[in-house]
């Protein structure tokens, strides 16, 4: 929605290890980092408490890559400043036993970026893993104008209010990553529906009532129904609502019997540790990661790990599923047709073939 092209930086003398003033910005063009302030303030405060990489401040994780490529420290790749800032927030909050900083940098995560035009989508981070399972599961929002926006970025905060759930904190603050109504696609100024106010302590987007929520109360009641707060370790995102489904060819009706013996085996101790108990055969975008017997129970993906079965094959849809839409969202997955409704659907059928 709003174009970082021709930014111009004016940097205070800033180091790279002392994050205790916002930096500033000069003549950025219809910017929109500084709308949700709040989070900006949490996270640059988390960062502060240990910084390695050297990142400066976390508004650059918010900006288009030409800006954010003047803030990266240590890191190489700008798509994924954001990811890497709220990564290390959140390892430094969870340290400090501080759940509302958790939740912060999780917020931070899910924001939307600055990306250039009305309708223009930013780029996901692929070339590098966020150390903590709850940040490597959200993405940022993409512009309202954009292709499926309103799925896309409900599945966001669905799966921010998960990760929310999790940590102890209050799930229904996922709606407060929301980004502003679409814009029109062509605007000669990039401009879209926004706000950009350095000042406001509390963030435009609210003092000004301009937030679009992307789901209702209830949705989020849904998506987070029986996650046990305490971190990832025994998430069950079986409830989470999905749009109407599509055409997805999978053998549900096997794959849930198979899944249910192996449920059956694994709590009984017959399930041999290293044996992947994921059966459902669905692969757009990927086959679900092994969920294999380990740690205090079930391991997905060789690190989250969980009490119980069901969490774990949940926790391994929930993988899939985010890895699906975001090649969907990718330049390949739209000339391929893929869409994010038939990973929607195909999310529901390995949830049905794991129940």
């Amino acid at each position: 929605m709003i174009s970082s092209k021709t930014v111009l930086l004016s940097l205070l003398y800033f180091s790279a290890t002392s994050l205790a003033a916002p930096l500033k910005l000069n003549r950025r063009e219809v910017p929109q980092e500084r709308s949700h302030e709040p989070f900006l303030t949490s996270v640059r405060a988390s960062l502060a408490l240990n910084n390695p990489d050297g990142f400066l401040d976390p508004v650059f994780g918010l900006l288009g890559n030409a800006a954010a490529a003047q803030g990266l420290g240590k890191l190489t790749d700008p798509d994924c400043l954001q990811q890497a800032i709220a990564d290390q927030a959140f390892t430094n909050s969870k340290a400090a036993g501080d759940v509302q900083s958790q939740v912060d940098a999780l917020i931070f995560r899910a924001l939307e970026r600055n990306s250039g035009s009305v309708g223009a989508v930013s780029n996901q981070c692929t070339s590098i893993q966020a150390v903590n399972p709850e940040i490597a599961a959200i993405q940022q929002h993409q512009d309202p104008a954009s292709d499926n926006a309103a799925a896309v970025n409900k599945a966001i905060v669905l799966e921010l209010a998960k990760q929310i759930a999790s940590v102890g904190g209050d799930p229904q603050d996922a709606l407060k990553s929301g980004t502003f109504a679409p814009g029109t696609i062509g605007d000669p100024t990039a401009k879209g529906n926004t706000c950009d106010v350095a000042d406001d302590p509390d963030g435009c987007i609210f003092t000004q009532n301009l937030l679009v929520e992307d789901a209702s109360a209830d949705e989020i009641n849904a998506a987070v129904a029986g996650i046990a707060a305490g971190g990832n370790n025994n998430n069950d995102n079986s409830k989470a609502e999905c749009p109407a489904p599509v055409t997805v060819t999978v053998n549900a009706g096997a794959a849930a019997s198979t899944a249910a013996a192996a449920a059956t085996s694994a709590s009984s101790g017959a399930a041999a540790t290293g044996s992947n108990l994921q059966t459902f055969t669905g692969a757009l975008g990927g086959a679900p990661p092994a969920v294999t017997t380990g740690g205090r129970g079930f391991v997905v993906s060789g690190s989250d790990d969980f009490l119980n079965v069901a969490a774990a094959l949940g926790r391994s849809c929930d993988i899939q599923h985010n890895a699906c839409a975001n090649s969907a969202n990718s330049d390949a997955g739209r000339s391929s047709g893929l869409t994010v409704g038939q990973c929607d659907a195909q999310d529901a059928a390995c949830r049905a073939a794991t129940a």
